[in-house]
């Protein structure tokens, strides 16, 4: 596996990275806790070296279980993990979000508990609080820093104004925001500050939520307790109409003998060579799959062929629900 180093900072990683939300939240039940710590330690055994977790992701199981899997590796790999969701004193989810800088300090305290780690390699604010400037959110993770406790600051899902705030007080090394052939805004406006800024870039949903792999159609019926019933974008019938994006994958992938998903993650790995997609999955088969993308070669031609065509594709629904899109590019 090839390495990345994520902007101008010294933090090198795996050209692709693993996301671990889905193993234990988010895209139905929770994966079997044995299973989930042999996914991981696959990954690392083929060559992964950057892991993505967040105190909200379960709440709290999803590090428990990173800190688990990883805690043998521990001396060659990269754990990111996130603050600023409200948390219930029983671990319940909460509305609202909680930036403040004392708050940071307590996650950041709790998180290396269940990371069973010194440090946490890279520390992302999952969402941006308009009521802690972000300038005092910066201030508290350079703290954390100087106090050998952390050692990256990103930012998750920020908008331009922002970024370039926190940047000035505490140097931004990652910002983590969903990005892919399914969602190609941060092109506009976001990627060419990181450029300027030399910020890495760490998409999530690289696979469109999974829509990308080609596995999912109009009529494919998701658990109860699946994110992606309430997501707009995945409506039976924004599903039927975007299927053109996956057509386009599709007749790509048979020339060239690899898989859609493989297709999605070359094109991104291609756009830029500070980006490190984390695509995520709970079953080996897949993630043996996602990781052979790194092996594909996407020509100039190739990837004209495929921006031209998907920029004459108009995409149907709203990536979040109402409540959730407030939360993003603030």
């Amino acid at each position: 596996m090839q390495k990345r180093k994520l902007g101008k900072s010294n933090l090198e990683v795996s050209a692709l990275g693993l996301g671990c939300m889905g193993m234990s939240s988010g895209y139905g039940p929770a994966g079997e806790k044995q299973a989930m710590i042999a996914v991981i330690r696959s990954a690392v055994e083929s060559g992964v070296t950057f892991f993505d977790t967040a105190e909200i992701y379960g709440p709290f199981k999803n590090e428990e279980l990173v800190g688990e899997a990883l805690a043998p590796f521990r001396g060659w790999v990269k754990i990111a993990t996130k603050f600023g969701f409200k948390i219930g004193p029983n671990g319940e989810r909460m509305d609202g979000l909680d930036s403040r800088p004392a708050h940071i300090k307590e996650v950041a305290e709790a998180s290396l508990k269940r990371l069973k780690t010194d440090v946490i390699d890279l520390f992302y604010q999952h969402r941006v609080d308009e009521n802690v400037p972000i300038e005092d959110v910066a201030g508290a993770v350079k703290e954390l820093i100087q106090a050998g406790k952390v050692k990256h600051f990103g930012l998750s899902e920020a908008g331009a104004r922002t970024i370039r705030r926190a940047n000035a007080v505490q140097p931004v090394t990652a910002l983590q925001s969903e990005y892919s052939l399914f969602w190609r805004e941060p092109e506009v406006e976001i990627m060419p500050l990181l450029e300027e800024l030399g910020i890495g870039f760490v998409p999530f949903s690289p696979l469109g939520k999974g829509f990308l792999t080609g596995k999912i159609d109009e009529n494919t019926k998701f658990d109860a307790t699946d994110f992606r019933n309430v997501v707009p974008r995945f409506s039976p019938e924004s599903r039927k109409a975007n299927q053109a994006v996956v057509d386009l994958l599709n007749s790509i992938a048979a020339r060239m003998k690899a898989t859609p998903a493989q297709i999605a993650l070359a094109w991104l790995l291609a756009q830029k060579p500070w980006i490190v997609p984390i695509p995520g999955t709970t079953k080996l088969p897949r993630l043996f799959e996602n990781l052979g993308a790194a092996s594909v070669e996407l020509t100039p031609a190739d990837l004209r062929e495929i921006n031209a065509a998907s920029d004459k594709i108009t995409l149907q629904g709203a990536r979040y629900p109402e409540h959730l899109q407030k939360l993003i590019g603030r």
